[in-house]
């Protein structure tokens, strides 16, 4: 009988420790808030933590490239929709890059890519007035080390909503 709990009860852990785990990919947990109290986290819709556990905030991009993948766009496309269903959030889109190359060089890279990201929301209807971008270069990396591992890593943009709700 206590065997049958404790399995149980790692089970469940194991089930919560998953879905947080998701919080840092790109793929979605499911959006219904029926599926939400299932996971046995109770997400509030509309929140930070919707956005980033149910959406995902970071997209990444080929080497010097500023160009969106199919990836990088079906994770805006989404991006996009919960902006247009939430629309007193705006928005700061942050640039990085690896760490080759210059400073000044990573710095303009990491602008162009939040550009584009910002671009392409405007294409799906998010108004301007709710974006601002902010290249960080190669100054935050995700990881640091010599390898292909970190450096795709570092080399994306991250969408922030602003901590003030506002119009």
């Amino acid at each position: 009988m206590a065997t049958g709990y404790s399995l149980k009860a790692l089970a469940l852990a194991a089930g919560a420790a998953a879905a947080l785990g998701l919080a840092g990919c790109q793929s979605a947990a499911p959006e219904a808030a029926a599926d939400r109290q299932l996971t046995g986290i109770n997400i509030p819709e509309g929140s930070n933590e919707d956005f980033i556990v149910n959406v995902g905030r970071r997209v990444f991009f080929s080497e010097n490239s500023a160009d969106l993948t199919d990836v990088a766009r079906a994770t805006l496309d989404k991006q996009a929709d919960w902006l247009t269903r939430y629309p007193a959030y705006k928005i700061k889109i942050e640039g990085f890059s690896d760490e080759k190359g210059t400073a000044d060089v990573n710095t303009a890279l990491g602008q162009k890519r939040a550009q584009s990201v910002m671009s392409y929301f405007a294409l799906k209807g998010v108004s301007a007035a709710r974006m601002r971008t902010k290249s960080f270069g190669n100054t935050r990396p995700v990881r640091k080390c010599d390898d292909l591992s970190c450096w795709s890593q570092n080399r994306r943009v991250v969408t922030v909503l602003d901590t003030e709700v506002g119009s």
